[in-house]
């Protein structure tokens, strides 16, 4: 349901506001839809009625538990949500008005599974997905991470490169683990500089939140100084290279008394011992990527379904204790074991829960029981992230953004076409991205990230010179009106740029009716236009 938001503002006239006020009033979710309502999106643009039946055992899970607590889950969302929403899903980006229009127009039965399935190859999926894992990474120059740009720039390819490839994810964790080198040519090894705490107890902690989900701070002492004896010849030396640092195992490192630690004890309190010549942190890995590790799979698949669904089955993905249940333990082990049985294949993850019927339920609840939304009863409202927001909008008008960065060091410099979720460096950075809420990645969790909406942030979408300028000049504005013959291909293609779908009948008569009592024709009123929408829940909110 579209709930636009309005703010007071000193450059825009009332006659805006009351196009605002009317474009509420004609996208108001119809909650009597008939089920013939798919191809017929005058009557309700953002979900269908047909019968629930599961499409896979996440399905059948998810609505065993739902039967189970009486919690009616939401209708299924139309083809144009469901475009909108898998696009920036998976890719963080929005689709072209052709995406969108051909995807609806598209009569085959099968073109939700088809269209992941086109997602998950495209490029944009890496850039997206590097950057979801650059947070939790900690992929960053400046301070605390001071990690330096070369180191990062390494550090950002070695991610977009093993997603890229579609690295196992046991490989992917293996290879940071044990990595030594250089941090200007072995990016991996970066893992270990982007951490504000060097010591052993601090790396235990870093690599238990990251790999586990476990806040390893709040453990009894001596299981994390157990922990901590794996990573306790783990050392760094400098080079002549100004900021380069080799990261390496060295056997004759002591702790602070001057004894070479020669054992260790695993998270789940087994004792270890090992060799001179063997580096400890293999045998972490080794135990940590193990089929039988409780906790390295459910980590992993718990994160990615927070990440699609908006809440972790652990809720939060970053916070697993044993005093903290996931919601679904049946539907939890389910991925866990499906991802072992894949040989830790991520995107496998990621097509049986996108191509599942939970996924696909629509935003608008039938249910207010409070257990509804840990139980996955609807698709959860999410602001935007600021990337995909401030990507989207240049994507819309033609524009670009500028981004600079404080560190003044080579392979700092920002091309005029740098799209945000593509950027190597946390500390690579906009006004905008600052304002909206771009996580610092100083501690690799994910409330770092701020996605509520701030009264700031209206503003800056109501009133910004920063905004206004993007519509006003444009070029695929301007293009937009000149290709366009008639005012109703003009509204049509506005609403397929911003909202990935065409205007019922009833917001193409509020538009016209707007357009004839402000006086504004052509350029001007499409412009008021494209401003209402990008100002409306329905673009600035997944849904």
């Amino acid at each position: 349901m579209i709930i636009m938001q309005i703010s007071s503002c000193n450059k825009k006239t009332s006659w805006i506001l009351e196009l605002i006020v009317w474009l509420v009033v004609v996208v108001s979710v119809v909650s009597s839809a008939a089920p013939e309502l798919r191809s017929d999106i005058n009557h309700n643009p953002y979900e269908i009625k047909i019968e629930l039946t599961p499409l896979n055992e996440i399905d059948r899970l998810v609505f065993a538990q739902l039967q189970k607590l009486g919690i009616e889950p939401a209708n299924i969302c139309s083809d144009a949500v469901f475009i909108r929403r898998a696009y920036l899903d998976v890719l963080g980006t929005l689709p072209t008005g052709k995406e969108a229009i051909a995807f609806l127009k598209d009569t085959s039965s099968g073109k939700r599974e088809a269209l992941i399935d086109q997602l998950l190859k495209r490029n944009e999926f890496t850039d997206y997905w590097t950057m979801k894992w650059c947070d939790v990474l900690r992929v960053k120059a400046e301070f605390p991470i001071n990690l330096w740009p070369n180191a990062t720039q390494a550090y950002h390819r070695w991610i977009h490169t093993a997603i890229g490839n579609n690295m196992p994810y046991d490989q992917f964790v293996r290879e940071l683990l044990t990595a030594n080198g250089s941090n200007f040519r072995v990016g991996s090894v970066n893992f270990y500089r982007a951490m504000q705490s060097k010591e052993p107890l601090g790396i235990a902690q870093i690599v238990a939140l990251t790999f586990m989900g476990e806040r390893a701070e709040k453990w009894p002492k001596e299981r994390l100084t157990g922990m901590a004896g794996f990573f306790s010849q783990l050392n760094y030396k400098a080079t002549q290279e100004w900021k380069e640092e080799i990261v390496y195992f060295d056997s004759s490192m002591t702790n602070k008394e001057g004894v070479v630690t020669r054992s260790a004890v695993f998270p789940d309190g087994t004792v270890v011992q090992f060799l001179p010549n063997k580096d400890p942190r293999e045998l972490f890995s080794d135990w940590l990527i193990s089929p039988k590790n409780p906790w390295f799979a459910r980590n992993v698949v718990n994160r990615v379904w927070a990440w699609l669904l908006g809440r972790g089955i652990i809720h939060e993905p970053d916070d697993i204790r044993t005093d903290n249940p996931p919601s679904n333990p049946a539907l939890l082990a389910y991925l866990e074991k499906e991802l072992i049985n894949a040989k830790w294949d991520l995107k496998h993850i990621y097509r049986l829960i996108l191509t599942s019927r939970t996924y696909q339920l629509s935003s608008v609840p039938k249910s207010n029981n409070p257990a509804a939304e840990a139980n996955f009863a609807r698709y959860p409202l999410r602001r935007v992230e600021a990337e995909v927001l401030i990507d989207a909008l240049n994507q819309i008008t033609g524009t670009t953004e500028k981004y600079t960065s404080a560190v003044p060091e080579p392979f700092t410099f920002i091309p005029d076409d740098q799209r945000s979720i593509a950027l190597p460096d946390g500390s690579i950075t906009s006004s905008f991205l600052e304002q909206f809420g771009r996580p610092s990645r100083d501690t690799g969790l994910e409330s770092e990230r701020n996605n509520r909406v701030t009264a700031d942030q209206r503003l800056h979408m109501l009133n910004s010179s920063h905004i206004q300028r993007k519509l006003e000049q444009g070029p695929k504005m301007q293009y937009l009106l000149k290709k366009t013959s008639s005012p109703r291909e003009v509204i049509g293609g506005l609403y397929l740029m911003i909202l990935s779908r065409p205007p019922t009948e009833k917001e193409l008569q509020a538009v016209q009716k707007y357009s004839q009592s402000s006086g504004l024709k052509g350029r001007e009123a499409a412009i008021d236009l494209a401003w209402a929408l990008i100002n409306s829940s329905e673009f600035l909110y997944r849904h």
